[in-house]
């Protein structure tokens, strides 16, 4: 799968990122190496922590059949 990323300079110094396909998605890192990993172990988990049957966190869904 692959997913995009909208990277941002943090305040603070470094980088934070979002992931907009995964609402709740984000990361941070000092450099953008380091973000980059950080990215992939939040897809990751996020992906992980997904309802299974509605790829979501949170969501509820129901199937009607008609």
């Amino acid at each position: 799968m692959i997913f995009k990323a909208i990277i941002h300079d943090a305040e603070e110094g470094g980088f934070w990122a979002e992931v907009p396909a995964l609402p709740g998605c984000v990361t941070q890192a000092e450099s953008l190496e380091e973000l980059e990993a950080n990215l992939h172990d939040a897809i990751e988990g996020w992906l992980l922590a997904a309802e299974p049957d509605t790829g979501s966190p949170g969501e509820r869904v129901l199937e009607i059949a008609v």
